[in-house]
């Protein structure tokens, strides 16, 4: 008899949903303009090189144990650091660090590879990997499982260490655009 696990790597799309087409890319995209979400610098260090990319795709997946769900485009530098080193750290960034963000999504002329570390103060706790130390949030983080997925990898990842601000405003993602958003 097959175990759930087994069930689950198995699943199939229902028979009569199997046929029917996506939306567009484009129609994807524009919906998710609405869908509000925490800025993140994700940031890793293998043995000689430090990483980072801006993004949203981020999500808690558990409590206990504690783990979140990072997506990172396999095109990018980082993803390829992170697959090496095993370790990522989410830095949640609060709202007066819209300069942190568009440096590391490339938004600012110039600014590429490690000159973006030079936006922010970076230290390290448990992983190694580069810790935002004035972020709103940290989670330093072990990857534990890897799902291959399109254009990115989700790395499912153990929280070892996280701290948190309360002295600040969250930034956030929404309309193309970054916002404050009180707590």
């Amino acid at each position: 008899m097959a175990n759930e696990t087994d069930s689950l790597t198995a699943w199939q799309v229902n028979p009569d949903l199997a046929g029917l087409d996506p939306v567009s890319p484009a129609d994807h995209c524009a919906s998710l303009r609405h869908f509000a979400a925490g800025v993140t610098v994700i940031s890793s260090a293998d043995q000689t090189t430090r990483a980072a990319l801006t993004a949203t795709a981020v999500c808690s997946v558990t409590a206990d144990p504690p783990r979140l769900v990072v997506f990172v485009n396999k095109n990018v530098r980082a993803c390829a650091v992170i697959m090496a080193s095993g370790n990522l750290c989410v830095n949640l960034l609060a709202a007066d660090q819209q300069d942190i963000a568009m440096a590391f999504a490339g938004m600012l002329e110039g600014v590429d590879g490690e000159k973006r570390f030079d936006f922010g103060t970076w230290g390290s706790e448990v992983t190694g990997a580069p810790v935002l130390q004035d972020a709103l949030a940290t989670f330093d983080c072990r990857v534990v499982s890897i799902l291959d997925e399109s254009t990115h990898q989700a790395f499912l990842c153990e929280v070892l260490s996280t701290r948190s601000r309360t002295d600040c405003d969250a930034l956030i993602y929404i309309n193309g655009g970054f916002q404050r958003i009180a707590h």
